[in-house]
Parts: structure tokens; C-alpha cells; sequence
């Protein structure tokens, strides 16, 4: 699939600080902070992982206020019509801000290799290509060919209901979410996670971030180690309602959706 040109994006692009154009480098020194062994640890562990900030504040600023460019996404899905929760998102359109290409392509193949060793603890024949463009281009053939990162707005009153971000056959089985707003500027909120064990009763998590951090998290299942070897949990994500102020987050998905 040849990623094209958005159209009607001068705007954006024209400023220096744009969310199309600013902070490759600020991207990087984010990941370079990352202590890769403790995130699977707690992958391992919990299901999910929280990160420093890997966007600085005008970064996440740029992306939120990116929101209200309708040129920038493919789609909008308003949750009351689909029974998904209140609030909005919007997918983003290829190709996507310089930031979230920058996040997507350096996050990923820290995130094979435990994909890899999930799939192997749960039996699966899938195995995870060490780069970005190769899986992707694996989920163009298999016809998921629409971009996945998305950025969502809650307001007051507005919630996300507990889901799994599945879109077609190929499914990367890690995905991470960044706060854009500064947690001062709202209330309630919450990054919710709920994990279902079999013959047990479920168990939720909640995450706190500051701007920019990222939670890293089981897309749908993981492994657990039992007495008598691993068994699947499945894992699903949500947003506690919003008492006060305004939310941007920023959804980055590996695999590509139909």
C-alpha cells in the first residue's frame, strides 16, 4: 500500500511547531528513557506498563489541538451511537503526524519480542516481524489496510465502556495509549484495565499518568503461569467517567484495521 499525501493540510504543515512537523528528537530521548526489562516485567506481571513521558508538553498540546483539523483523520465515531460509552475519537489518516510515526516505528520492535513470547506461552503459531513496515505490510496483504492511531476527547460526563481494539485477523497483542492533557485540567477519567481469570473473579486496575507518559497493555489476552503452565487471561481497557475539564489521550495500534 503506498501511503499518500493528506490532502488539504497546509495549515498544519506551515508551523514550525506543528504536530505534522516538530519533535523527532524529543520522541527519541522518551524511548531512550525506557527500561525495556522492567516493562516486560510488569507486562508479565500486571498486564499492562506505564512509561516516563514520551512526548514533552508542546508535543501533546500540538496532537490535542490537531483534534479539530478534520483534514488529519479518515473517520469520527461519536460512543453514544454505537453504544461504545459518551465522548469521541478520531482515527487518524495516512500519513500520520511525525510524532506518531516516530512513537509507532521505535515502540514496536521493543514489543516483538514479548509478542513472540506470549504466542509461544499460549501455543500460537503467529510469529511478529522485527519491524514495523513488515508487519504492516502483512496486514495490508491480509486486507487491514486503514491506519489505526486514533486520538480521543472526553469532556464532562463522558466515559469509554471496557472493549479489546480488534480490527480484522492480524492483531498485534500490545498496544499503548499517552495522555495528551495535563492531569491538572481534568477530573476523574481514569485509565481502567480489567483483567478476566478463568474460574475466578475478574480484577481491574487502575493506571495514573502524567502528560505524555504511555501505558503499554495486553491488547485482548495474555499468558499467566499457573501450576500447570500457562493459561489466557483476557484483558479489557476503558476510561472511568470524566466529573470535571476536558481529556485528549493518543491511541497508538499496531496493526492496521479492514
Amino acid at each position: 500500500m503506498r501511503l499518500g499525501r493528506i490532502a488539504g493540510l497546509s495549515r498544519i504543515e506551515r508551523g514550525g511547531a506543528s504536530a505534522y512537523g516538530a519533535g523527532m528528537g524529543k520522541v527519541g530521548a522518551g524511548i531512550a528513557a525506557i527500561d525495556w526489562a522492567a516493562v516486560a516485567a510488569s507486562l508479565d506481571e500486571r498486564g499492562y506498563a506505564t512509561t516516563p513521558p514520551l512526548l514533552a508538553a508542546d508535543q501533546c498540546r500540538a496532537l490535542g489541538s490537531l483534534y479539530a483539523e478534520e483534514g488529519a483523520f479518515r473517520s469520527r465515531v461519536v460512543m453514544a451511537r454505537h453504544g461504545f460509552g459518551q465522548g469521541e475519537y478520531k482515527y487518524l489518516r495516512y500519513p500520520l503526524p511525525r510524532a506518531v510515526e516516530a512513537l509507532r516505528h521505535a515502540i514496536y520492535p521493543a514489543l516483538a519480542p514479548i509478542a513472540h513470547r506470549w504466542g509461544k506461552a499460549l501455543g500460537e503459531e503467529r510469529r511478529y516481524p522485527a519491524t514495523l513496515d513488515a508487519y504492516l505490510n502483512a496486514c495490508h496483504a491480509a486486507g487491514q489496510e486503514r491506519p489505526t492511531p486514533l486520538i480521543l476527547k472526553y469532556g464532562a460526563g463522558d466515559y469509554n465502556c471496557l472493549h479489546q481494539d480488534l480490527y480484522g485477523d492480524m492483531v498485534f497483542p500490545l498496544q499503548m495509549t499517552v495522555l495528551l492533557s495535563d492531569p491538572a485540567a481534568f477530573a476523574g477519567g481514569e485509565f481502567v484495565l480489567v483483567e478476566q481469570r478463568p474460574r475466578r473473579q475478574s480484577k481491574a486496575e487502575v493506571v495514573a499518568l502524567g502528560q505524555g507518559d504511555a501505558v503499554i497493555f495486553a491488547v485482548h489476552h495474555r499468558p499467566v503461569q499457573g501450576t500447570r503452565g500457562f493459561y489466557r487471561v483476557n484483558q479489557r481497557h476503558g476510561v472511568s467517567r470524566l466529573r470535571s475539564g476536558e481529556r485528549y489521550t493518543l491511541g497508538v495500534i499496531f496493526h492496521d484495521a479492514r
